[in-house]
């Protein structure tokens, strides 16, 4: 006999779904506490950030250039000084940094 009686016979004790479960259900744990988490808050913390630019604040793009905000065009766009008599319109999602807050000058 080539098989033996012990390995022909069915697992009668299968193990619990959960207990399969339970690693990838911990790794998912951790992925969301160490990545998923401090990214959503890092998202909020920009756009918050974003949204609150005004005029006269000293602002980094993604691409490195620092301007000043010479005026809020409208919820996506400001108008950014480069240097003297040269000002930009960029997209408020590229602003990467606001340096310095200032509050904005009265127009009245």
């Amino acid at each position: 006999m080539w098989i033996s009686p012990a390995f022909a016979q069915a697992d009668a004790a299968a193990p619990n779904p959960f207990i399969q479960l339970a690693p990838l259900i911990f790794i998912f744990v951790i992925f969301y506490f160490l990545l998923i988490r401090p990214q959503q808050q890092a998202r909020k913390k920009h756009l918050e950030m974003v949204t609150n630019v005004r005029r006269g604040d000293v602002v980094v793009t993604a691409g490195g250039i620092v301007g000043k905000v010479t005026k809020v065009l409208d919820d996506t766009e400001v108008m950014v000084e480069l240097a003297d008599n040269v000002t930009v319109k960029i997209v408020k999602a590229t602003l990467s940094d606001v340096r310095t807050k200032t509050e904005p000058a009265n127009d009245q």
